[in-house]
């Protein structure tokens, strides 16, 4: 690792320290940061510098259960927007944002770059939860609601999963211990065990949710160290 590379890897360090930043990890050419989003409650970003160019990737979201076309037609439009970050999907299909930058531009560029990247993640996220996970997130609502759980998790969409479009609403009972499974495209085989999402407001209570649905799953376990077109045993977030 250059003197070059170990400076600009050092000023990204402080570049998270000066702005309240958690550093996630550093590696010899890596340097992983988390923001914290509304929407997403958290988006990883890994910086990669490299010979010529800095790189910066954040896993956004998993594959999508259903309305695979619509989901990627979604992201595409997106992608017709001028700005600094575009997505990108992997042999799986999850989603992530990436930007580059010459590697000497970094650290000018950088409070625009993550911001960008923060702001994209955020906005972009119930938006594809709508597009992509709609039948398993009216799956969970309509199990909490039959049970009495806490639907603080999925509070974001209550006017979509509480109406009469919601065909699953009086299906589950007391005695349906188990959280339904969501019957298109669960995660991947690999997948860890750290979810993020709009559960975690149940973990604000002091309590975790008892039934981590769609929302949870969507939001996967990080990857945003891993290239988009790598070939990976699992979705992470």
């Amino acid at each position: 690792m250059s003197t070059d590379t170990e400076a600009i890897l050092a000023g990204v360090r402080t570049w998270a320290e000066n702005n309240d930043v958690p550093v996630d990890s550093i590696e010899d050419e890596e340097i992983v940061v988390t923001l914290p989003g509304e929407k997403k409650l958290k988006t990883n970003v890994a910086i990669s510098v490299f010979a010529r160019t800095a790189h910066l990737q954040a896993f956004v979201i998993r594959h999508p259960d259903e309305n695979s076309a619509e989901f990627n037609r979604w992201l595409l439009q997106k992608n017709l927007k001028p700005g600094p970050v575009s997505f990108a999907i992997d042999s799986l299909g999850d989603v992530y944002l990436r930007a580059s930058v010459p590697r000497e531009h970094l650290l000018d560029e950088l409070d625009g770059l993550l911001g960008a990247m923060l702001a994209t993640a955020d906005s972009s996220f119930n938006e594809l939860l709508l597009i992509g996970f709609l039948t398993g997130m009216k799956k969970e609502w309509a199990w909490r609601v039959g049970r009495g759980e806490s639907t603080r998790n999925l509070a974001a969409f209550e006017k979509v999963l509480s109406g009469d479009d919601n065909e699953f609403l009086g299906t589950f009972g007391e005695a349906d211990s188990e959280p339904p499974a969501v019957e298109a495209g669960q995660e991947s085989d690999g997948a860890g065990p750290a979810n993020e999402g709009a559960g975690k407001a149940d973990e604000a209570d002091g309590q975790a949710s008892e039934a981590p649905g769609s929302v949870d799953e969507a939001a996967g376990q990080d990857a945003s160290r891993d290239s988009a077109d790598d070939q990976r045993p699992g979705p992470r977030s």
